[in-house]
């Protein structure tokens, strides 16, 4: 067997699983329950010193 047919066969099959695990362990991370606190925060995120700048102690997150 040469390198090529080998690659190829590993491409066809293993990475194949490896990425579609991937996916799904992304899918589950995204929809894990308690994330939805997390995920609003990041969404507003941007709006949050719309009127002011922030002050010293907001931006080192105390």
């Amino acid at each position: 067997m040469d390198l090529y047919s080998f690659l190829r066969e590993l491409a066809d099959s293993w990475a194949l699983l490896a990425l579609t695990l991937f996916f799904v362990g992304v899918v589950v991370f995204v929809f894990r329950p308690g994330s939805r606190k997390l995920q609003d925060d990041a969404a507003e995120s941007i709006f949050r010193h719309e009127s002011r700048p922030a002050a010293a102690d907001e931006k080192e997150g105390r």
